[in-house]
């Protein structure tokens, strides 16, 4: 397999990106002289900009063999695109660089106030089989989906790490809502009021549904364990049949330091005036365990004691570290 960072270094024209990135954001909305507020779905916050196009997210068609990759915000989602696009090219890395990460699998319920720039529109130029990112909870996720028998990959993060890398996300972000302080951000995490609303909700409505809808749920230290292991189950839920020499080759070309050096994959096309890169990078550490160095003992504490509460009736196996 082709060396992902030789081959960028050789063949990526970095400029063409820079100019198609600079063309999609340039968004009414998007000029970061304020951030988004949040709105509510069903109940589920959400940010305005999206709440206020739903109706086009909820009639959107999917079709048999589409893909949905399903993900609560920073919990590994461009990872998990970025493997699935490789398995799905035989671990050809020229074809995917076709174009970046948001243009070869769109997010579903990124809607704008121009419809060229929002994801329904650019999956409706494209033709079955879609792969489709999105951050929905289960429940909002539009029923066409489950009608057409679709796939899911849902890809769950201890929350913990989640919240500390959504955290510094939305710090970085401007485009989000004002992210206060740790500490208030930790808050308001707990009570389920950061956009596309409560972690717990989110894990187990998909865990709950694991048997019964087609999907395979991942966990990201499982990831970060044994990559290849992880890349395998996903290549034989996708029905590929691929060598271990491929299966290798995907592992080696989607690691932490691989992606951020990938123009197609770690969004260093977003100007400035929308990702302040001074606060935090798009693809901060990629680590389990980072949470140690945010929490106090205090919060950490709090936060056990509300997660034996949460998840006393869901077993699911979340790990802490690895």
């Amino acid at each position: 397999m082709v060396n992902l960072v030789v081959w960028l270094t050789k063949s990526f024209d970095y400029r063409k990106t820079q100019h198609n990135f600079l063309r999609v954001f340039q968004m009414k909305k998007m000029d970061c002289q304020t951030r988004c507020s949040l709105a509510e779905v069903q109940g589920i916050p959400m940010p305005e900009f999206f709440v206020s196009y739903w109706e086009r997210v909820e009639k959107f068609q999917a079709f048999k063999g589409d893909l949905l990759i399903a993900t609560y915000p920073k919990s590994g989602t461009t990872w998990t695109q970025e493997i699935v696009d490789l398995i799905l090219n035989q671990g050809d890395i020229k074809k995917c660089m076709r174009a970046p990460t948001d243009e070869r699998m769109p997010f579903l319920e990124w809607t704008e106030s121009d419809p060229t720039l929002s994801g329904i529109t650019r999956l409706q130029k494209m033709d079955p089989p879609r792969v489709i990112k999105t951050h929905l909870p289960i429940q909002l996720v539009p029923h066409s989906f489950w009608k057409a028998g679709c796939k899911v990959i849902y890809m769950a993060r201890n929350p913990k790490d989640t919240v500390v890398s959504y955290f510094h996300f939305d710090r970085m972000d401007l485009t989000q809502p004002e992210p206060g302080s740790w500490s208030e951000y930790l808050e308001k995490f707990m009570k389920g009021q950061l956009a596309w609303g409560s972690w717990y909700d989110h894990v187990k409505g998909y865990w709950r549904e694991r048997e019964n809808k087609a999907i395979l749920y991942l966990f990201f230290e499982d990831m970060k364990e044994d990559p290849a292991r992880e890349v395998r189950r996903i290549a034989e839920f996708l029905g590929q049949q691929l060598p271990e020499s491929t299966i290798s080759g995907i592992a080696q070309n989607t690691t932490f330091t691989a992606m951020r050096k990938n123009p197609m994959a770690n969004y260093s096309s977003i100007p400035d005036t929308i990702f302040d890169r001074k606060v935090s990078d798009f693809m901060r550490k990629g680590e389990v365990g980072d949470w140690r160095n945010h929490f106090s003992p205090e919060q950490n504490a709090v936060f056990e004691d509300q997660y034996k509460k949460m998840m006393a009736n869901v077993p699911i196996p979340f790990r802490f570290e690895i």
